[in-house]
């Protein structure tokens, strides 16, 4: 399937298409680093500008759909000189767990909003905060989940 989408927030689309299953490539007129850096840190698999030759762009799709990754040279760029906290790459699962939790809620109600079972919430928990331990920001409390949350943005 493709979907060509303007009429949201970036961050907005890439995480619903990718919640949805779908492979995400953000073609953009716009190619400051922080778009960019925060375009893939979103969940994007590539990332275009619009004044692509069309050959590159459809290249581009054959490789997303192939399950891999596109990057133009402006990618490259702002992902080697990003110089931002690092921000790890969460699963729509994940995201949705941290948040609930993070929030105040119990892993239990946690898991009941998610639909899931808590072993599989203490689960995806268990693998967020390894992903912030990775990142060289560890997570040791609930205080801490929150705090990520905020600064990174999730919701």
């Amino acid at each position: 399937d493709l979907m060509l989408r303007d009429d949201r927030p970036p961050a907005d689309n890439i995480r619903r298409l990718r919640a949805a299953g779908s492979r995400v490539l953000m073609i953009s007129v716009v190619a400051d680093r922080d778009r960019i850096v925060a375009a893939v840190t979103d969940g994007a698999d590539g990332f275009l500008t619009k004044d692509q030759e069309l050959s590159v762009l459809v290249e581009a799709v054959g490789e997303i759909a192939a399950g891999r990754t596109a990057h133009s040279p402006e990618l490259a760029f702002a992902l080697a000189y990003d110089r931002g906290s690092p921000r790890p790459r969460l699963s729509p699962q994940e995201r949705e767990v941290l948040v609930g939790y993070a929030s105040g809620l119990t892993l239990k109600a946690t898991a009941r909003r998610a639909g899931i079972t808590v072993n599989t919430a203490k689960y995806y928990l268990d693998r967020v905060k390894a992903k912030y331990q990775e990142a060289g920001r560890p997570t040791y409390t609930k205080i801490d989940l929150a705090t990520r949350v905020r600064e990174d943005g999730w919701r």
